[in-house]
């Protein structure tokens, strides 16, 4: 089992690790766009196939380093590929019919359902700064549904991106559970194995195409599966085992405010004033509830 820190404990290279994965994840919304023609199914399909050979050669390499519950563990991490899986398709399915800013945005609204999760299932106080950052970023995610001046009714890809962020937190749940007993790259390697399995049974089973691709599809699959699944995701991975909950979150708010940075400069999205309104709104939300922990047993909330 990789090594972890006690909890509130800050470790400078978990979190530098954590920021560099989730600025990388902000090339993903790109690299999906210029795998078109490729499907929804068919892209998570690639992006996971192309990764499984390295990522089994790094758990190959770190075999035997598991804790006591690996076996259960492993079915944590099977839980986290399966939600992993609904979250990608209905991410990947959001980006054909909304900017890339918009639906990383939502999804990011992924830390707030974990916390919630927390509260219901593990008897966790939240704090009252929590709640406001509830209410500031479901109101940037309403403000981002209409920032292209859309009618109601046309706002299909912003409802996805927000049903991806739920996906999203029950992966991180389970991931986090995963990685008590298991090392970053077992971890990853059982996800990333129901993923192929998941997004290729779901393809085939939807009639979507697996090949006729342009050579331009085809590197941005191989991008997707080594820059983004290995590279990105091993460097999250890793650094969620050594920094608390509450950090780590923190570091992941990097992502959206990457993808708008380079869909800005990559695919020539414009950021409208109303846009940047939901933008700051959505991103204020999440550092609230980032900055807000549950609050300990018998530890009195503090009122200011």
């Amino acid at each position: 089992m990789s090594e972890t820190v006690a909890p509130g404990t800050p470790d400078a290279r978990g979190l530098t690790a954590l920021v560099l994965g989730a600025s990388l994840l902000g090339f993903a919304a790109m690299l999906v766009r210029w795998s078109a023609p490729a499907g929804p199914l068919a892209i998570g399909f690639y992006r996971m196939a192309i990764a499984l050979p390295p990522v089994a050669w790094l758990a190959w390499r770190a075999r035997g380093s598991g804790g006591p519950g690996a076996s259960r563990a492993r079915l944590w991490a099977a839980v986290a590929g399966v939600c992993f899986v609904a979250d990608l398709w209905m991410w990947h399915t959001s980006l054909h019919h909304t900017s890339a800013a918009n639906s990383t945005l939502l999804v990011a609204l992924a830390p707030i359902w974990v916390a919630v999760v927390s509260v219901t299932w593990m008897g966790a106080k939240l704090r009252k700064r929590f709640w406001l950052g509830v209410v500031l970023a479901l109101a940037g995610a309403l403000v981002l549904g209409f920032a292209k001046g859309a009618r109601w009714g046309t706002g299909l890809g912003e409802l996805l991106g927000a049903l991806a962020s739920l996906a999203y937190g029950a992966f991180t749940l389970a991931l986090g559970r995963a990685r008590r007993d298991l090392s970053a790259p077992e971890a990853l390697f059982w996800v990333i194995l129901c993923c192929t399995a998941g997004f290729g049974a779901l393809g085939l089973a939807q009639g979507e195409a697996f090949h006729g691709y342009p050579s331009q599809a085809w590197w941005a699959l191989a991008g997707l599966g080594l820059g983004v699944q290995v590279v990105a995701w091993w460097l999250i991975t890793w650094g969620m085992g050594h920094v608390p909950t509450n950090l780590g979150a923190m570091g992941l708010m990097v992502q959206p405010v990457a993808t708008v940075i380079l869909g800005w400069l990559l695919l020539g999205e414009s950021v409208r004033p109303l846009q940047g309104v939901g933008t700051l709104l959505v991103l204020a939300g999440i550092a609230a509830c980032a900055f807000a922990p549950p609050v300990a047993a018998g530890e009195p909330e503090v009122r200011r």
